[in-house]
């Protein structure tokens, strides 16, 4: 037989189990307590509540038990006769001695079974037992995370980074550091060719060549963000951070340059506006044909041979979804990447192109970055509004210059 202790933990535990049934069944209607239990639930509750009596049962007795075995233990210690077995249901001595009868306390099940909503009820819907009064049932002001212990965040060492383009177009172009200030080429702008078959002793056709001095200035693309010093200090990791998307802010800008700078300082002469770069309208031709006339002007006029052709995204789409007229798609199955390729020519895929324009030519040969100076990261508190509120201006600048030596080497694709 269990103990009194283990006996005691038991029905503990089998209430807190039935008061639990009973929480998690109840609900607010018009400001009261409702409990709504399905029959099978009901049933359950039944079994428990039996359960809880044959528990209590035999904790009464284990009590009875040992509280005969305690007066024994002092008779004999006393020297007396043992004390004679107590009925299970009466006491030993003392006042009420005479009255066998004791008062059981009631489990939460047989509250429940015994109120007038259980017995009167018509659903199981319709059952609400009021157990308000007793200290156990007792709703108290409720702790969650809004008005307690907040949970404790994680913040990880991740940066994601805003959506921007990805620069592609200077690596398609050679670039060579100058310490110069300017640079200067010369073009063959004239060239007259009248070399003939002549007969003996006849005179011999002339021929003639021009140079023109070219020029291509350096020009300074920069940027500048202020920041605290305790930022930098408490944070050594947002340093390189601002270092490192300074000098993308850097190369997003002169990617725009190389295609559309004005050629009017400060900014760089950009292909889309050089002066000489063929131009080739879609008209009424697929994108795909308009594209291989643009490349017979580069081999026709510019005696040059595209290296690549440069895209928007868009225009692209438009060469990409291409399709036979059976439905077939001529790029390459939905399921595949599909060849970037056009013509041969590699595809650069760029929002900085402008959109329903192409530009394919000889960047290799016929075009050229010089980069007086890298991009530069510089910090400074010189300015006496900084220095006296602890703030920085963090600087980035490059300077270069794009010389396009041949702009026949080059063309544009229109209206695509």
């Amino acid at each position: 037989m269990k103990t009194v202790k283990e006996l005691q933990e038991l029905l503990n535990a089998k209430q807190a189990e039935l008061a639990a049934i009973f929480e998690k069944a109840k609900t607010k209607v018009d400001g009261e307590d409702r409990y709504d239990l399905t029959p099978a639930q009901l049933e359950d509750v039944k079994a428990r509540n039996a359960e809880l009596n044959d528990i209590g049962v035999q904790l009464e007795a284990a009590k009875e038990l040992d509280v005969i075995y305690q007066k024994n233990q002092k008779a004999i210690r006393d020297g007396g006769r043992p004390a004679g077995q107590l009925p299970l249901g009466g006491n030993a001595g003392g006042a009420g001695s005479g009255d066998s009868r004791r008062t059981e306390a009631k489990s939460l099940g047989e509250l429940f079974v015994e109120s007038e909503q259980y017995t009167g009820r018509k659903s199981a819907k319709e059952i609400k037992a009021n157990f308000e009064e007793y200290d156990f049932l007792e709703r108290k002001t409720l702790m969650e995370t809004a008005a307690g212990w907040a949970p404790m965040a994680q913040r990880i060492g991740r940066v994601a980074e805003f959506a921007m383009r990805r620069p592609v177009i200077a690596d398609l172009i050679p670039q060579t550091p100058t310490e110069a200030a300017a640079i200067t080429y010369m073009e063959e702008t004239t060239f007259t060719n009248n070399a003939a078959a002549v007969l003996e002793g006849g005179e011999k056709p002339e021929s003639a060549l021009a140079f023109t001095e070219r020029t291509a200035n350096i020009r300074e693309i920069a940027t500048w963000l202020p920041v605290t010093e305790q930022q930098i200090e408490d944070v050594p990791v947002v340093r390189s951070v601002i270092d490192n998307r300074l000098q993308t802010m850097l190369a997003l800008a002169e990617e725009v340059q190389l295609l559309t700078g004005s050629g009017v300082a400060p900014n760089l002469e950009g292909f889309l506006v050089k002066a000489g770069v063929q131009s080739q309208a879609k008209g009424a031709d697929p994108t795909p044909d308009a594209v291989y006339k643009a490349m017979t002007l580069v081999r026709f006029t510019g005696f040059a041979e595209p290296s690549a052709i440069v895209f928007h995204p868009n225009d692209w789409q438009d060469v990409r979804l291409l399709r036979t007229v059976d439905g077939i798609y001529i790029w390459g199955s939905p399921a595949e990447a599909g060849p970037e390729r056009i013509w041969g020519l590699p595809a650069v895929i760029t929002t900085a192109e402008t959109e329903n324009t192409a530009l394919l030519g000889d960047f290799q040969l016929y075009s050229e970055i010089f980069r007086r100076r890298g991009a530069t990261i510089a910090v400074s508190n010189s300015h006496s509004d900084y220095f006296i509120k602890n703030k920085l201006a963090i600087r980035a600048d490059e300077r270069l210059a794009l010389a396009i030596y041949r702009a026949a080497a080059f063309a544009k694709v229109t209206g695509i």
